[in-house]
């Protein structure tokens, strides 16, 4: 499996990231050990959560995630340095979303006990949070690196100009500055992403993990109308996407489908590995057939033709 550089975290990762948001969710915790080791079988290596997955489910607390990342790390026979964890802080776990020092040096903590290991590889800043300065974020995970309870750090859900300041300060303050940046992109949602801050990324050498990069299953081709969403966990997020930009995605995937034999959701994925300054997207799955589809896009080549056919038919300008 080919491996991708993660900018200059010294990390590298496989062409597709597992997303954990569905462990405990969608997947309970013994589909959730069986997609992981098929994942792993398949030569991929990363596994993103956060620490409020999945806290929106009616009876969990946050935290569910990790924690069946946990047990399946222990019992899985895959050896801690194979596995690249990503987990991210900020997000309003009771307190409001917050990047105060204090909060996340208590948080690293409970995600290390939840997790069962003694570092997380890349821990990323959830949200953007205006009312607290850059450099006392920073400041807590220079202390955190130190202490060898993190290897790299970034950030999820930063504009072209947050990210910029989040470099400037950690220049001027001698801090460790965001080497991930971790974006909403995808076929449909590409306006926050393309342009100014995937520019400053290329220019600063950040690595890019997508996240929605499916569009909430949109993208796998499996809803073709409003209906199709009806009572699935996903409904309110997916009915969103059937406009006319959406409809004529899903017609240009369906040509390129015909053309190579590979479904939607591997297109969409193969699509985002060659778009300029994304590492890997993130896709999760709560089948293993879903997993086996995942592991075929890391290896799907796209033509140039198939490419531009899947730029034009997602192109701004009509946004529900």
């Amino acid at each position: 499996m080919e491996m991708r550089r993660l900018g200059k975290t010294g990390l590298s990762v496989a062409p597709i990231v597992i997303g954990g948001n569905v462990f405990g969710w969608t997947a309970d915790e013994k589909t959730s050990f069986a997609i992981l080791d098929a994942f792993f079988d398949a030569g991929l290596n990363a596994i993103d959560t956060a620490d409020v997955y999945s806290a929106w489910v009616p009876g969990n607390k946050g935290g569910d995630s990790e924690e069946i990342i946990g047990r399946w790390l222990k019992q899985s026979g895959v050896s801690r340095d194979r596995a690249l964890i990503i987990s991210k802080v900020g997000s309003d776990m009771g307190q409001g979303k917050t990047l105060k020092a204090g909060y996340i040096l208590k948080a690293v903590e409970a995600s290390l006990s939840r997790l069962q290991t003694d570092y997380i590889d890349l821990y990323l800043s959830h949200w953007p949070d205006a009312d607290t300065p850059h450099e006392e974020t920073l400041g807590a995970y220079a202390k955190l690196k130190e202490q060898g309870k993190i290897r790299a750090i970034g950030c999820s859900n930063f504009d072209a100009g947050l990210l910029q300041a989040s470099f400037d300060t950690a220049e001027k303050a001698g801090l460790p500055r965001y080497d991930v940046l971790q974006p909403e992109y995808n076929l449909y949602a590409r306006a926050s992403f393309e342009g100014p801050l995937a520019e400053l990324c290329v220019a600063e050498d950040i690595g890019v993990i997508t996240y929605f990069s499916l569009a909430a299953g949109f993208l796998t081709g499996k809803y073709r109308s409003k209906a199709d969403t009806q009572g699935r966990a996903r409904e309110g997020r997916v009915s969103t996407y059937f406009d006319e930009k959406g409809l004529r995605i899903l017609a240009a995937l369906d040509k390129v489908s015909a053309e190579t034999g590979a479904k939607p959701a591997e297109i969409s994925l193969a699509w985002l590995l060659r778009k300029r300054g994304v590492t890997a997207p993130i896709a999760s799955a709560t089948s293993l057939a879903q997993l086996e589809s995942l592991a075929k896009a890391a290896t799907l080549s796209l033509s140039d033709q198939a490419m531009a056919l899947l730029d034009e038919a997602g192109a701004e300008g009509t946004e529900p």
